[in-house]
């Protein structure tokens, strides 16, 4: 009698930024845990060791990189092809809120501009990079997730270089989903709001408002979100999540709060 038998799915890689903490560690373990190897780009390589450690037996890459740097983010791309041979998924994630409560005419320049080369500059590079290896490896393509935010539709008080790049990540996510067509390039972004992290903890003892008060605010739990990201993740390259906005249920976003 015949059998059939499937063949397994071929090991895919992922870059993740930001992967020494927060959402860009859920998404790595996420991924890891999952059969893919990853990539893990931050700043700090004891972090980035710290979340591989907490997969072991799986395949983890650490690289330090400062996304805001594009001799960094070349050499994290170079040392991808140089250890895996191709690139499946780049989850564009390294970000920085800058500094908080800072009304705009108080911000300097030096702050806005930090915020803009990482949240926006870092984003760029990384696509562009990534762009570059999907298009050329063998077979070709891929897909880029990029890590938008609640405050890509809607702003906090006092967030203004925050919400301008998040702002422009929508834009980023259209313009690479048009031109990565010819090249079977899928990208997509979610829009995460109040997962919790050392960046939400002040949401547990309370946040201002619109209308000047502070408030606690509810969060969710960060693996919610990783799981949606590899669902989005580990779609066939004919099919793309083009936005998925992920909140915690209650949070004061949806109508007057």
């Amino acid at each position: 009698m015949d059998v059939s038998h499937t063949a397994p799915a071929p090991t895919r890689t992922a870059v993740v930024t930001g992967a020494g903490s927060g959402i860009g560690r859920a998404v790595a373990l996420e991924l890891l845990r999952s059969g893919w190897r990853v990539a893990l780009a931050g700043r700090r390589v004891g972090t980035l060791e710290e979340t591989a450690g907490l997969a072991p037996g799986t395949e983890a890459l650490a690289v330090r990189t400062d996304v805001s740097s594009p001799d960094d983010v070349t050499a994290l791309f170079a040392a991808v092809r140089d250890r895996f041979g191709r690139l499946d998924l780049l989850f564009n994630n390294a970000g920085t809120f800058g500094p908080g409560g800072v009304p705009v005419e108080e911000l300097s320049y030096e702050d806005w501009r930090q915020v803009v080369d990482v949240n926006l500059g870092g984003a760029f590079l990384c696509a562009q990079a990534a762009f570059r290896l999907m298009k050329e490896q063998d077979p070709r393509g891929g897909r880029i997730i990029n890590n938008g935010s609640i405050s890509a539709h809607t702003p906090r008080p006092h967030s203004i270089a925050y919400t301008a790049t998040k702002h422009a990540m929508t834009g980023l996510t259209k313009s690479l989903s048009l031109d990565g067509r010819p090249y079977r390039i899928a990208c997509g972004q979610i829009d995460i709001g109040n997962a919790a992290t050392d960046m939400t903890e002040r949401m547990r003892t309370g946040i201002l408002q619109a209308n000047g008060e502070l408030a606690v605010e509810p969060v969710m739990d960060v693996a919610d979100v990783a799981r949606t990201v590899r669902h989005m993740a580990e779609l066939p390259l004919e099919a793309n999540v083009q936005f998925a906005t992920v909140l915690a249920t209650n949070m004061p976003y949806v109508g007057r709060g």
